[in-house]
């Protein structure tokens, strides 16, 4: 066994080396402008760019051209919401989201407020669910678009999008989801959906690179650019593709969607055992989202009494996270588990645990132990509260 063991696939996972095999030739053989269309080079890079289209449009249920790919989740994100809000702006000006989604979410909500927009963001339950009713009451002739995150990326709670979905939709309402750490670990389609984004690096693809599912059918959704360019992706995204990251993120949606069932059973056995074994000895330990349905990979943990930031600290040869990592560093508790009732003092007591398609058992079984005897023994010491 290999120290540190990474425990932090939430964050990014490393690229998986048939995804890497299949990248590797748009690097050195195949390495023309898929936009070029008069040569051989260029419809060798634009082969593999619409493999790679049908491969996420197989996943997630779409049509290949209603895949558009863009530079990572939050470009999609930020795309489909100011995207949508600059083209129904005369429909309305009233967004609906939730308080734990992702932060591009949040920041591109709050950037439209700046330009007077209305944004209603739903409270969840301790369990970190919001019910399709709350979505329903929150509705008005002025809501344009519900923002609603499948799986969220620190607690692994997983909504009811299709439901969500259904009652959004039926009343004309656009429906946009933030799939992100979903895809490739759940099953999951874009039925009840107008918009769906996604990204390559949380499924041992490479960074880099994401994908915006825009819905062409029933109804066809209308997107202002956000980036003025050469017309790329039907000209809803300009710039040049990153081809060898397309064709990466195609390899990486079909080798998830091959093994999803059977790794989704067993990292949740090994999650169970490992929850298990800590709430045998640790009986103060929380695990946040216990109550809802959740990724099979993922544990957000209280530890009461101890900080985990010196948690992170005294566990050196395990590799976890405090929170999101595209919150980490800024001293602030975690906005999901404050939105899900926590204090600050068990915000910052909290850690959470991500488990991927190369954690091994007996890596498990280390990581428990040393976190059993760390956190007994930090328990005993008197904690100093900074804010």
């Amino acid at each position: 066994m290999k120290l540190p063991i990474y425990l932090d696939f939430n964050a990014t996972t490393p690229v998986d080396p048939r995804v890497l095999e299949r990248m590797m030739p748009y690097f050195t053989m195949h390495y023309g402008n898929a936009s070029s269309k008069g040569h051989a080079f260029g419809w060798a890079a634009a082969e593999g760019v619409t493999q790679a289209r049908e491969q996420v449009a197989g996943a997630l249920g779409a049509e290949p051209a209603e895949i558009v790919f863009t530079g990572g989740a939050t470009e999609s994100l930020n795309l489909a919401i100011k995207g949508v809000a600059s083209a129904y702006r005369s429909k309305g000006r009233h967004l609906v989201t939730v308080a734990t989604e992702h932060s591009a979410v949040l920041k591109s909500c709050t950037a439209l407020e700046r330009e007077g927009w209305a944004v209603t963001r739903l409270p969840v339950e301790k369990s970190g669910l919001v019910s399709p009713e709350a979505v329903e009451a929150a509705l008005t002739d002025e809501t344009v678009l519900v923002a609603v995150m499948w799986a969220n990326n620190e607690t692994g709670v997983i909504q009811p999008i299709r439901e969500i979905g259904e009652c959004v939709r039926s009343r004309g309402i656009l429906m946009l989801t933030d799939a992100t750490q979903a895809l490739g670990k759940i099953p999951i389609d874009v039925e009840q959906v107008d918009l769906l984004a996604c990204t390559a690096h949380k499924l041992y693809g490479p960074k880099g690179v994401g994908a915006l599912y825009v819905r062409r059918r029933q109804p066809r959704v209308r997107l202002v650019p956000q980036i003025d360019g050469g017309g790329q992706e039907e000209g809803v995204r300009s710039g040049t593709l990153n081809t060898p990251g397309i064709v990466g993120f195609g390899a990486a949606v079909a080798v998830a969607m091959e093994g999803m069932a059977q790794e989704g059973q067993r990292l949740g056995r090994l999650r169970d055992t490992f929850e298990s074994r800590l709430r045998d000895a640790l009986p103060g330990m929380r695990v946040n989202g216990a109550e809802a349905p959740r990724l099979p990979h993922v544990s957000n943990l209280t530890f009461p009494g101890v900080r985990s930031a010196h948690l992170v600290t005294e566990l050196r040869d395990l590799a976890m996270s405090t929170g999101s990592a595209c919150s980490s560093g800024i001293g602030q508790p975690s906005h999901v588990l404050k939105a899900m009732g926590l204090s600050d003092e068990a915000a910052y007591a909290t850690l959470r645990i991500s488990l991927g398609r190369f954690t091994t058992e007996e890596e498990m079984n280390h990581a428990t132990n040393s976190m059993i005897s760390v956190v007994e023994r930090l328990q005993k010491k008197p904690v100093v509260t900074i804010y």
